[in-house]
């Protein structure tokens, strides 16, 4: 149901200031409720240090990331105290589940085996996948006009699949990265790009002249995934709460979109 209203409301969110489209994954006509704050007096966070540029270490070893930044504004908006711990990734959930912290920020899927083990607040970011061609082709792209083109992806990903369901006549030109297909859409050797639209993003850093995002950012939560939450220990609902109440506002206040454009400031929706 959040993925669908994702979708939905999608669209409300258009930044003149910036010209791109900002993450909205929250129903702006739903009546905001007030949790009961004074059951939260702190939030001890818990991360990992190697999913940049999510939560990770910068060269002076200090912990910094989308994920670390956003903890520490709901942190400040609810006026409450703030730890942010990061654990190796194969120890942060067991760590969550023994009580040495109260939410994981580290983008841990919201899969059905971790929905039985964690709950979830709601969205805050997902990973849509993208269309890229040269910048000639991006104006008034369609993707029908792939048929019997070459769209290059990364070989066994969802990305492809996504190919293969939607545009069966194109060739799927199968690369072992998104780097890899990437770079043979920038020498010509294939006419198109589908995949991850973050990774994309960063791609243009380095390549600024030759490639443009085309058409729209496509959320498939069946193949892409449901996107980015934050989970808590089964039964906390005070502190998720206080989460979601704090997501809305830092929504409505454009610190969410202000933390959306430092660390993507090649927008990917």
């Amino acid at each position: 149901m959040r993925a669908v209203l994702a979708l939905i409301v999608l669209a409300l969110s258009l930044s003149v200031a910036s010209a791109q489209t900002l993450p909205y994954h929250s129903d702006p006509s739903v009546r905001e409720l007030v949790p009961n704050l004074s059951a939260v007096p702190n939030i001890r966070f818990l991360t990992t240090a190697d999913f940049p540029p999510f939560n990770y270490r910068d060269k002076s070893g200090e912990l910094v990331g989308y994920n670390v930044d956003l903890a520490r504004a709901i942190c400040a908006d609810l006026t409450i105290t703030c730890t942010i711990q990061a654990w190796p990734w194969e120890q942060a959930g067991k760590a969550l589940e023994d009580g040495q912290g109260d939410a994981l920020i580290a983008g841990l899927a919201m899969s059905k085996a971790n929905g039985a083990l964690y709950d979830f607040s709601d969205i805050y970011l997902m990973l849509p996948g993208r269309f890229v061609t040269l910048k000639d082709a991006a104006q008034g792209f369609d993707p029908k006009s792939l048929n019997g083109k070459s769209v290059a992806v990364r070989r066994g990903s969802a990305h492809e699949e996504f190919v293969h369901r939607y545009l069966p006549e194109a060739k799927i030109v199968e690369f072992d990265s998104e780097t890899g297909a990437l770079e043979a859409l920038r020498d010509k050797k294939a006419d198109a790009y589908f995949g991850d639209a973050m990774r994309a993003s960063f791609w243009f850093n380095d390549n600024p002249d030759c490639c443009a995002f085309a058409g729209q950012a496509y959320f498939r939560p069946d193949l892409f995934g449901e996107g980015f939450s934050v989970a808590v220990p089964p039964g906390h609902d005070a502190v998720r709460q206080a989460i979601d109440y704090s997501l809305a506002r830092l929504k409505k206040s454009g610190k969410l979109d202000e933390l959306y454009l430092r660390w993507f400031p090649v927008g990917f929706y």
